[in-house]
């Protein structure tokens, strides 16, 4: 009985296909998106527990870990849409958006807060939605379609705060029905031991953790990482590239809900301008996290550890009695390094294959 032989390349040389080969656990860590990310968080947790006598202190964690969550809530969606290849410049605004469609609408309709909660929840997915629409219907690039959205929620934002409102909050819903219901689901504090934790921590792990599932082990995992590689191609082998993309919006826009519910319930007011340079620091962590620009790679988890970067590093200096100012320098230069570091192992993955 004879064997097959595996067809010639043409060019004299045996090509096996990469996924049959033998993969050693060291190159399977090494070509881990969020192993620079790792590396990173280490050295920004040993420097701020040597230079801050405070940091390791049981409240500090928490106030860290809290930190890191409501950046982490966005950086999460974010960090798909980018491994799809996309950007998303409105969604800083969009969490502020959130909010104040929940607290105007159940302050003026004198209704129950989670009415409002239900009504910012359908109006803020479908602004994620018309962004994707857009960016598919116009094939213009995310850039432009997310700035239009972002300059149009700044100014509904703060339009329509003082136009309903007469200010540029909104009046406070702290003593209408639903509300200790809402802030317990959005706002809450727990105690794990000596431990202050805000609910904020649980809702970013199960967020990483769903995400996770999305991208390993579903098949709208592999269109996204298909799409970020090449949309062309991803289309000629059937992958739906529209409603991939538009799904990807609708995500970040439910955390952006989520993230909008939290900023509500947690003072009862919103300032109609916040929000604004936010969707960059969400950027920051996802690129910190292993994310590369041009899509196709990174990881949730890559997001997460970003985030808990952001967290350690807005804290640690204030721990360290610095001045704050500081902050944005050190942000920038882990931005840097990580993305350094990321390159340079990718590369030594691709030349040990």
């Amino acid at each position: 009985m004879s064997t097959t032989a595996p067809p010639a390349s043409g060019d004299g040389v045996d090509h096996v296909d990469e996924r049959l080969l033998r993969t050693t656990p060291l190159k399977k860590l090494l070509a881990r998106p969020e192993l620079g990310s790792v590396v990173g968080a280490i050295a920004v947790f040993a420097f701020f527990a040597v230079a801050a006598d405070s940091f390791l202190r049981p409240s500090s964690l928490g106030t860290v870990l809290y930190a890191a969550s409501t950046l982490g809530i966005m950086a999460v969606p974010v960090a798909l849409l980018m491994i799809g290849g996309e950007f998303d410049l409105s969604a800083g605004v969009l969490v502020t958006s959130s909010a104040l469609v929940s607290s105007m609408f159940s302050y003026q309709m004198t209704a129950n807060v989670w009415v409002g909660v239900g009504v910012s929840l359908l109006v803020t997915l479908a602004i994620g939605a018309f962004n994707g629409f857009m960016l598919t219907r116009t094939k213009l690039p995310s850039f432009i379609i997310t700035l239009g959205t972002f300059l149009m929620l700044t100014g509904l934002n703060l339009g329509l705060t003082k136009l309903i409102t007469g200010t540029v909050s909104t009046k406070s819903i702290a003593d209408m029905e639903g509300f200790p219901s809402a802030h317990a689901v959005f706002a809450s504090t727990l105690t794990v031991g000596s431990v202050e934790l805000k609910v904020t921590i649980l809702w970013w792990l199960g967020l990483v953790a769903v995400a996770t599932w999305i991208l390993l082990r579903t098949r709208f995992g592999n269109w996204i990482f298909a799409v970020g590689g090449g949309a062309d191609a991803a289309r000629a082998v059937g992958v739906p590239v529209h409603r991939t993309k538009i799904g990807l919006y609708t995500g970040v826009a439910l955390c952006a809900w989520i993230a909008g519910q939290h900023l509500l319930f947690s003072f009862d007011v919103v300032q109609s301008g916040e929000g604004v340079g936010n969707e960059l620091i969400y950027i920051i962590a996802a690129v910190i996290g292993g994310c590369l620009i041009t899509g196709g790679y990174g990881s949730a988890i890559g997001s997460a550890v970003g985030a808990l970067i952001f967290g350690m590093t807005s804290k640690g200096i204030v721990y360290a009695e610095w001045n704050p100012d500081w902050f944005k320098f050190f942000l920038g230069a882990m931005l840097l390094l990580a993305t350094l570091l990321n390159a340079w192992i990718r590369k030594r993955v691709e030349a040990t294959k």
